[in-house]
This record gives C-alpha cells, structure tokens and sequence, in this order.
C-alpha cells in the first residue's frame, strides 16, 4: 500500500514536472512568434519604389507604420547608405531600428539608393559614375521628398537626412544646399569634404548631429586622404571632425563653449566611451551636437558589425544611434517649409 502511495506521488510529480517544462517552452514559442510576427510585420511595411527622374531610374525603400493614417501628417526620415551599398544595406546596418521607431513613435522612414552604391556627395577628382557623370542627386533628394510628400501625409516642415560615410558626405552637402526642405540632418562616420564641386553657404541654419569615432580608419578624425591604408584608389580628402564642428558653429551662430558630458558606460568590452558635446544657439535653434566615439571606428554605434573589427574598428553599444539621432530629429521644425513643397 505504501509502495502504491509513493509510486503514485512520484508519478503525479513527474507529470507535473514535464507539464512545467512543456508550459515553458509554449511561452517561449509564443514569445519567439510574436517577435517573429512583430519582424515580419516591419518587413512587410518595407516597400521598393521607382521613381523616374533626369532620365534614370531612381530606387528606394519606403517603411510607414502599419497604424498608418492618411488624415495623419507624420515626419519623414531619409537614410542615406554607405558608399557600395544599398538601401537594403542601410536597413541591416541599422538592425531595422529606424523601422522600430517608426512604428513606435509615428513617422515615415525612406532610404534611397545612389546610383551604383555611390553618392554625388560633390568631392572632386573621383572616378565613380556619380561624380563622374555628375549626377544630381540634390535634385532625386528634393524630388523624393515632393513624391512622398504627394503620395503619404507627410508633415513638411518635419523632413530630416541622416547618412554613413559617402551618404554623411551627401548629408553635408543637403544640409548646404536643400536647407529650405529639411528640418535638421545627422552624419554618421563622415566629416566635409576638402575640395568640393558646391558652395558651402547653406541658405539657412540647420540643426545638426555628428557622431564619428576618432579611430576611424576610413575617415580620418584628424581628417586627410580618405580610405583604408591599401587603397589604391583615390578617394579625395576631408577636414578634421573638430574643423567640420567649427564650420557648423559658426555656420549656425552657436555658442563656442560647449556643454560636455559623457554617456553611461553600458558595455565596458567594447573598448569604446562616449563623449557628448553641445553647442546651442539662442538665435536661431539651430543647436550642433558632436557625439565622439572614443576608440570608435567606422561604424554605426547600436549598429551590425558589417565587417571584422580589424578593418573597420569597433562599434560601440553604450548608445543607440537610432535612438539619439531620432530625440535628436523630433525636437526640430523647419518652419519655413510651409509654402514649399
């Protein structure tokens, strides 16, 4: 009778037992759905178009959250890829993060693709078919933001460029000469080029953000030739990051003292720090802030590790780039775009 009772106890707890397991594993199948519904959804609201313009065809991805509203005016974000990459690309080195966002916070994300992975981003000398047929890609810009303007809602004085590398260098160059359009611009692992094909005279203020890493080894932070030690190509050359943050002071009449602190070390492994520099300005708004990636690379921080550390250094994680540069977007508006677009 004993040996029953036992038998029977030991029976009812090892089916307890694999029930408690079984239950777990449910919760963790319905969690490992859920993200992959919540993946698939930000994919599925990731459209490519075609846009027609100075006789080429022109390509970019559209994201709009899946509560989009057409009664609903919602800001615009453009991102601009890397030289040799693709606007698919640009959505990988983000991890979709700009996607996220979206859907969270409510705004419409494009990213564009430059003619054969380059960009016109103005550099002279360059033997790339951008800058040697000099394609006007201030111009597919400026007519990406009227065709998403007249097919989606979008509030047209909250348009905003954030771009890596050749696509910071296209940032710069928007910030100078489509100024009137957008509201504020980011560059990322970019600094402005030496010998340029534009004038540097934006037609007004602009709010900008600069995050680069002071051991790039593809844009120098002190600033000279562009490209990798064994590059055999030449790829022009750039001022220093402390020079590129001189001109956007003085270009948007901010104050020369900035305000200095340093991020929250999340991730003591990566061999990075950050260091935040915030230039205001009273007049205008038209604030700079300079995020220093102290032992960065060229990368985006929060972002995928697209090549091994010891050719494009290291990536910080103690800040999310999607995150900063958007608190950063949302707090600008180009007031003088209302009659524009």
């Amino acid at each position: 009778m004993l040996k029953q009772r036992f038998f029977k106890k030991l029976c009812i707890g090892v089916i307890l037992f694999y029930l408690f397991i079984i239950e777990g594993i449910c919760q963790n199948l319905i969690k490992i759905n859920q993200k992959n519904l919540h993946s698939n959804l930000l994919l599925n609201n990731l459209n490519k178009q075609l846009l027609k313009w100075d006789g080429l065809e022109r390509t970019y991805l559209v994201y709009k959250p899946s509560w989009y509203n057409k009664n609903k005016p919602l800001p615009l974000v453009i991102l601009l890829h890397g030289g040799g990459g693709t606007s698919s690309a640009m959505v990988s080195l983000t991890q979709g993060g700009f996607n996220k966002i979206a859907e969270r916070d409510g705004f419409i994300v494009a990213y564009p693709d430059g003619i054969e992975g380059i960009w016109n981003d103005g550099r002279k000398g360059m033997q790339y078919r951008a800058h040697k047929e000099n394609i006007d890609d201030i111009g597919f810009i400026s007519i990406l933001i009227d065709t998403l303007a007249n097919q989606l809602n979008i509030d047209k004085s909250r348009v905003y460029v954030a771009g890596i590398s050749n696509g910071a260098f296209m940032t710069h160059r928007i910030g100078c000469e489509l100024s009137e359009k957008v509201a504020a611009i980011a560059m990322i692992a970019g600094a402005i080029p030496k010998n340029k094909t534009y004038s540097t005279v934006p037609k007004k203020p602009i709010p900008i953000i600069i995050i680069n890493g002071t051991d790039d080894p593809l844009i120098p932070w002190k600033g000279g030739k562009i490209g990798f030690k064994s590059n055999i190509r030449y790829m022009g050359e750039v001022i220093s990051t402390p020079e590129t943050v001189k001109f956007w002071i003085e270009t948007n009449k901010c104050s020369s003292e900035p305000i200095i602190t340093y991020e929250i070390d999340k991730d003591k492994n990566d061999g990075t720090i950050v260091r935040k520099e915030i230039y205001t300005s009273d007049k205008n708004g038209a604030e700079v802030i300079l995020y220093t990636i102290e032992g960065g690379g060229h990368t985006w921080p929060g972002g995928k590790q697209y090549l091994p550390e010891k050719i494009i250094g290291k990536t910080n994680r103690d800040i999310d780039a999607n995150e900063v540069i958007w608190r950063f977007f949302k707090k600008q508006v180009n007031k003088k775009t209302e009659n524009i677009l």
